[in-house]
């Protein structure tokens, strides 16, 4: 607008820029107020910078997902391949959520133009609003990890550390009290069992001693009794057995270490199981869980509803705003579209079936190309009537006057 009472200010790139992110002319607020370009201009600030928060909590999610847990939790290194794959995904991310959120300003129009939000508006806009509310909930929460990080780390690092001392018991206790027990006391009594053979001996030896002394004095060995006989035979049984004992002392030693050394690395294996476990504990959900306890119910609510705010304030500003000369220019260029097009809005024309009055679209071009077709179809009609009576009449004729040539003998 460049006349004698007003001049339309000169708008900077940067201010451009907003205007597209609004889903505004830039040829109508280059020659509207000052107060509507603010107005659109602000409005594609909201829905910028809702896509760059997007994007920064999308990235963030992703390397929480994909970041190595093999050196810790609290690993203060940064991962730059898992990093590159974040950024790449958090740069769509954020395009994807900007075109949303584009859409949705520019798809809720402008109310009644009143500042007042109607109960007609909100019911329209419940779709769009649910919409923001499921965006608002995207960003958020990845923001909220990385806002209590520290603290969520050490106490996924307690829980960590807690698993795994229940879990190892368990596992050990497991293994100890079922297995090994067993396996080490069968190990004792192969190594005793040489040696238990030789007390043995030694005790009969010392048996048939005292039955010797029973004999009188000088007498010969004709004087042993049953007793004595007894246990020579019993002796000789054991030292009979000795040798067989003693050589397979070392194949059965190598059996029971052999059994329990399995044991033992099927024990470690479980072990490992449960470090591993413990190591995957800090994916997202987890993070999300521990947030909530960490920050509390209304600290995470408060959160999550400024977000929301953020999401939903273009929604809600566009309902509340105020007709300006932009909105009726914008009006005006639609008006003058629609009747280049030959299209005509009869406003309120006639109730739908649930009683609401709706707008009867005339589409004048397309209803005049119809009209000419009809009338170019029935003009054909017309023309192939003619044609067939003619051929007609000139057939009847010429039958009269050469019948001969309709008739075949067979």
């Amino acid at each position: 607008m460049n006349n004698n009472y007003y001049q339309s200010p000169k708008a900077s790139k940067l201010m451009r820029m907003f205007w597209r992110a609004a889903g505004a002319d830039q040829y109508l607020l280059e020659r509207s107020t000052y107060s509507d370009q603010i107005k659109y201009f602000c409005l594609g600030g909201i829905v910028i910078a809702t896509g760059v928060m997007a994007a920064l909590a999308g990235g963030y999610a992703i390397y929480t997902i994909f970041e190595p847990r093999s050196e810790g939790l609290m690993n203060e290194s940064t991962h730059f391949p898992t990093l590159i794959i974040a950024s790449i995904f958090g740069l769509v991310w954020g395009l994807i959520i900007y075109n949303i959120d584009r859409f949705i300003v520019t798809s809720t129009g402008k109310g009644d133009g009143t500042e007042a939000i109607t109960k007609q508006e909100l019911k329209g806009a419940i779709p769009r609003i649910l919409m923001g509310i499921i965006i608002a909930l995207t960003i958020s929460k990845p923001i909220e990890i990385r806002m209590f990080q520290k603290e969520i780390e050490a106490k996924l690092t307690t829980e960590k550390e807690h698993y795994i001392e229940v879990n190892r018991k368990l596992k050990q206790n497991k293994y100890d009290n079922n297995y090994l027990i067993d396996l080490e006391k069968e190990r004792k009594e192969i190594i005793s069992r040489e040696s238990d053979i030789r007390s043995d001996i030694e005790a009969k030896k010392a048996e048939m001693s005292i039955e010797e002394k029973k004999c009188p004095p000088g007498s010969d060995n004709l004087c042993r009794g049953p007793e004595w006989y007894r246990l020579n035979s019993e002796r000789a049984s054991l030292e009979a057995q000795l040798p067989v004992v003693k050589n397979s002392k070392v194949t059965d030693l190598k059996d029971v270490d052999s059994r329990i050394n399995k044991v033992k690395l099927d024990r470690d294996k479980e072990l490992e199981v449960v470090n591993i476990k413990a190591e995957n504990m800090g994916g997202l959900a987890a993070k999300i869980r521990i947030a909530h306890q960490v920050a509390g119910t209304w600290t995470s609510l408060f959160i999550t509803l400024l977000f929301m705010v953020i999401e939903l304030t273009p929604i809600f500003f566009k309902m509340m705003l105020i007709k300006g000369p932009y909105d009726y220019m914008d009006e005006n260029v639609k008006e003058l579209a629609r009747a280049e097009s030959g299209i005509e809005i009869l406003y309120n024309y006639y109730e739908d079936g649930e009683g609401m009055e709706a707008h009867k679209i005339v589409n004048h071009g397309a209803e005049l190309k119809s009209k000419e077709r009809i009338l170019i179809i029935k003009a054909q009609e017309e023309l192939n009537e003619k044609i067939i009576q003619n051929w007609k009449e000139n057939k009847k004729k010429d039958i009269d006057q050469n019948p001969d040539k309709y008739i075949s003998e067979k």
